[in-house]
């Protein structure tokens, strides 16, 4: 009735709701002025230029076809990379829900039938009958945004979308990061391993010799024993590097979503073993500044803020009264003959304010207040902390790499030492522990050689993975099977699909108004 009486009533709401104010303070990026400016001379000295490879997949900088297989199927069946995916889809169903706070809500809805029996005595004459009721109602509530509540949320949830897209990227910088990490380490073992079985053979020969000379009478126990302490030394080495091999495939398989077992990507090619590439340079598409805001998880930490900060306005939002336009239908009707039928329509505007909260509102606001200090602090700590990790990993790689010089030389000089040392023995100018003592020192040369190229390759990964490389994935959020399980509990509608925002691009430093947003919710 209210609202044939009144038929501006209706217009008049949606412009008021239109019109409304929000509360509470709008996001401000906190930038630090040293971070848009940062340089570092080991960054500089230890990288190049250039778009190939292209960052996002800085790996195929190594060529190895064995670590693109691997990098590919970490991809694919990576559990922390499916639990990160599937966070992103959480993300997008709670900005669904969010932006369902904007529209009129069904607050109560009921129907009922009722059945009754009656009998009648009038004198003589008795009458018995029965009868149904029955009625429905539905009760309509639409709060007005005047304060900028369902905003302010919608404005959080947005922006934690984008938070959650952004730390399943960081994920991929990590697990990237770990494969490449650990495949590597895999590869130098191999190549330890093989220098430890090199050096076993030729001390065996030594022992052998020292056996023949000491049965003959030609030289004394002394070097029988030292030459056997030094074989069995080196011989107790190689079961540590095959434990060693075997854990490093144990973790390159749980990396890969897989049990402990073979992998085919490294079995195929068994010629590719203890290979240690030296790569002096990395390839970076953009000054170190940019690049460290650009890490997944520097703009993780920034959406972070951007989701704190509205829900200061969002309890804010509850020191003012609340406006709501509010309704009601119920009819009622019987089946008994004459009853008549009723239909009533009640609309109209309802205020809740709660005056006596005894400051709970407030320290609410505090509370909502303390929390984005605390991620302006945690966004700022992790701006810096990416910072020292890139720089540590440029000063590590410059220090790998001056060692491999040295290092080289330092082999080639045992080597020749070694053999020099054989010959003075057979010709009776020395004694056999020059020999040994040679020896010694070529297996430690040629050990801390490759330890050091495996270093320079850690240091070189560890450095793509400080400025945010290999924060890119060609897999799905939710693979085939995942999407199958999930659509035959629940209907998801299109929210399972790849979201319309660019996951390449930088969305950290726009204002969460301006993102775009997924398009499941908001439709």
């Amino acid at each position: 009735m209210f609202l044939r009486q009144h038929p501006y009533w209706l217009p008049l709401g949606a412009c008021c709701l239109s019109a409304c104010m929000r509360v509470g303070p709008d996001f401000q990026p906190q930038h630090e002025s040293w971070s848009e400016h940062w340089t570092s001379a080991s960054i500089e000295q230890v990288t190049t230029p250039g778009a190939q490879p292209d960052v996002r997949q800085w790996w195929q900088i190594f060529s190895d076809e064995n670590l693109d297989q691997l990098m590919a199927a970490a991809d694919a069946n990576n559990g922390d990379l499916k639990i990160a995916g599937l966070r992103v889809i959480e993300a997008r169903a709670q900005l669904g829900i969010a932006l369902a706070g904007r529209y009129p809500q069904v607050q109560q809805a009921n129907a009922d039938v009722l059945y009754s029996a009656r009998k009648r005595s009038d004198g003589f004459n008795t009458r018995s009958g029965a009868y149904f009721q029955y009625g429905l109602g539905m009760s309509i509530g639409w709060e007005l945004d005047f304060w900028g509540r369902f905003a302010r949320a919608i404005e959080s949830a947005d922006a934690s979308f984008f938070a959650a897209q952004a730390n399943r990227e960081d994920a991929l910088v990590l697990v990237h990061a770990q494969v490449a990490d650990t495949y590597y380490t895999l590869r130098t073992t191999e190549a330890r391993l093989g220098i430890a079985r090199e050096n076993a053979q030729l001390q065996k020969r030594s022992y052998e010799i020292t056996q023949k000379l000491f049965k003959s009478g030609e030289t004394d126990e002394l070097d029988l024993q030292q030459a056997k302490t030094q074989y069995l030394g080196t011989l107790s080495s190689i079961p540590v590097f095959e434990s060693q091999i075997a854990l490093a495939r144990h973790a390159l398989c749980i990396l890969l979503g897989r049990p402990p077992g073979p992998l085919p990507e490294l079995d195929a090619q068994p010629g590719k073993t203890a290979v240690v590439p030296l790569i002096k340079r990395a390839v970076l598409d953009d000054v170190p500044a940019d690049l460290l805001l650009r890490r997944p998880d520097v703009r993780a930490a920034e959406q972070q803020m951007a989701a704190q900060s509205p829900l200061i306005g969002v309890a804010k939002a509850d020191l003012y009264p609340s406006i709501s336009l509010v309704g009601s239908l119920v009819w009622s009707a019987s089946s008994l003959a004459g009853s008549p039928n009723t239909l009533a329509v009640m609309a109209g505007p309802s205020i809740t304010w709660n005056l006596f909260d005894h400051g709970k509102i407030t320290n609410n606001v505090r509370v909502q207040d303390a929390r984005l200090q605390q991620a302006i602090v945690a966004y700022q700590e992790t701006v810096r902390e990416a910072a020292r990790e890139a720089d540590d990993a440029a000063t590590a790689l410059i220090a790998a790499l001056q060692r491999d010089t040295i290092l080289r030389d330092a082999e080639g000089a045992a080597r020749r030492s070694l053999t020099l040392a054989n010959t003075i023995y057979r010709e009776g100018y020395s004694d056999f522990q020059r020999v040994l003592d040679a020896q010694r020192a070529l297996s430690a040369q040629q050990d801390a050689y490759v330890v050091n190229r495996g270093n320079a390759v850690s240091s070189l990964i560890a450095l793509y993975k400080a400025v945010g490389g290999g924060w890119y994935s060609e897999a799905p959020l939710v693979d085939p099977a995942m999407r199958a399980q999930m659509q035959h509990r629940t209907d998801w509608g299109d929210l399972l699909d790849e979201p319309t925002a660019d996951p390449v691009a930088p969305v950290a430093h726009t204002q969460p108004e301006q993102q775009t947003q997924p398009e499941g919710p908001t439709r």
